[in-house]
């Protein structure tokens, strides 16, 4: 209890200091809110924009692999892609072997995907990724519909002409009414609207987006186009376990399988590769790490100069309240009080100054940016706060403590 009530007194005496030179008290926080400012705001983007862009690639899945001739690269290096052209593409008998005996993965799924124009009436949507799939598509990538529903298996193996569209078409197609039930036409052949998937928005970058999409069935998309090596190469993608960490086990088995399958000898290289959808992510990541590093060394700067100003505060309290000091130590107040009492002077001033940079950001994030929505974090707002807190102590631990140890005698008499 004595704890407290001397933790209570040294905040009272604390808040009663700081009103009482208000005007010093504004300038020396001012280096601690630019500073704060500086460091969350750049977070708060930095963090906002690698969601936007993750977001953005959310069409690649997570914890996917896929069977592709080129591996995913990222930096300078000996990319041998004349190699890697010569490979054969994946096939649906691959697709069907993997499905069979892949037993590290939830689900395989073969898609393939082209541009095209639909068409209903005399409307037209140009641009459309249409992408064909095998039923468990479904259980690999996310397919969020807003309405009407999925293919039923019958309908994929029969190769219904039936499509999931975009939101952008269905209200391009048919503006007034919903498009589920009504017909479309995709390079003269006719086909039944039985799902729309949910709005995406706009996004950061010209990056493919469900609104502008379209799926059918494999089998009716290889009426449309042609596949295989000198046409449209599908993609086989298997989906990972969670406890799979880092998808070893799925790689190792798909990677005995597909060498089996192609009959490739153990001296032989692999003739596909194997990418993990996470790489963009992670490569995205590191990338904002450096950015979120250049965000601390400009904040860091003025909080460097905000600590100063709060020490240099601190001194000079220390020497106009010398006499009343030495009053509190000769009415029996022990060292670590007048610690405390200006520690938390420093304290608060810090976090009054961090608080006003964290509202500052919390306004900017009202700012509208194009499709970058910016959103200030609980984890920001702690982090703001904490280095607050940790710039009081150290720019006030010197003075406090010069303050705890005057002598109270040579205290009093001072003027």
């Amino acid at each position: 209890m004595l704890f407290f009530q001397l933790t209570w007194e040294s905040f009272r005496f604390a808040i009663s200091a700081l009103k009482s030179n208000l005007t010093r008290t504004i300038l020396s926080l001012l280096g601690v809110t630019v500073g704060i400012f500086a460091i969350i705001a750049v977070f708060t983007l930095v963090d906002s924009l690698e969601n936007n862009i993750k977001s953005s690639f959310s069409f690649l899945g997570t914890n996917v692999m896929r069977v592709d001739r080129f591996p995913f690269a990222s930096g300078p290096q000996d990319y041998p892609w004349w190699k890697y052209f010569r490979r054969p593409s994946a096939t649906v008998a691959e697709y069907r072997f993997l499905e069979q005996r892949l037993g590290s993965a939830e689900a395989v799924t073969i898609s393939a995907s082209a541009t095209t124009t639909v068409q209903a009436g005399s409307n037209a949507f140009q641009g459309t990724q249409l992408t064909g799939v095998a039923y468990t598509y479904q259980d690999v990538y996310e397919i969020a519909l807003e309405e009407g529903r999925y293919f039923s298996e019958m309908e994929i193996n029969a190769s219904r002409n039936l499509a999931i569209i975009g939101k952008t078409i269905a209200k391009t197609l048919y503006p007034n009414q919903t498009a589920i039930g009504k017909e479309i036409k995709m390079k003269g052949m006719k086909f039944i609207v039985v799902g729309i998937f949910e709005e995406e928005g706009e996004g950061l970058f010209d990056l493919p987006s469900k609104d502008e999409a379209a799926l059918i069935p494999y089998g009716a998309f290889t009426k449309l186009f042609y596949t295989g090596r000198n046409g449209i190469e599908p993609t086989i993608a298997a989906k990972g376990r969670e406890e799979d960490i880092g998808l070893v086990a799925l790689e190792n088995e798909m990677t005995g399988l597909l060498r089996a399958k192609r009959g490739l000898k153990p001296v032989e290289e692999n003739n596909f590769a194997l990418n993990k959808t996470e790489f963009i992510q992670n490569a995205i990541g590191s990338i904002f790490d450096v950015i979120s590093a250049a965000g601390w060394v400009i904040g860091g700067f003025s909080i460097l100069v905000g600590g100063f100003g709060i020490a240099n505060i601190m001194f000079v309290s220390v020497r106009e309240r010398t006499n009343i000091i030495g009053i509190q130590k000769s009415l029996g107040a022990k060292n670590y009080f007048i610690l405390f009492q200006f520690l938390f002077e420093a304290v608060c001033l810090s976090l009054i100054g961090g608080g006003t940079g964290i509202i500052l950001v919390y306004f900017l994030s009202f700012v509208q940016l194009g499709s970058l929505d910016l959103v200030l974090s609980f984890s920001n707002i702690i982090l703001g706060l904490g280095v607050s807190s940790v710039i009081g102590i150290v720019s006030g631990i010197v003075p406090a403590t010069l303050a705890a140890r005057l002598d109270p005698v040579e205290a009093i008499r001072s003027n």
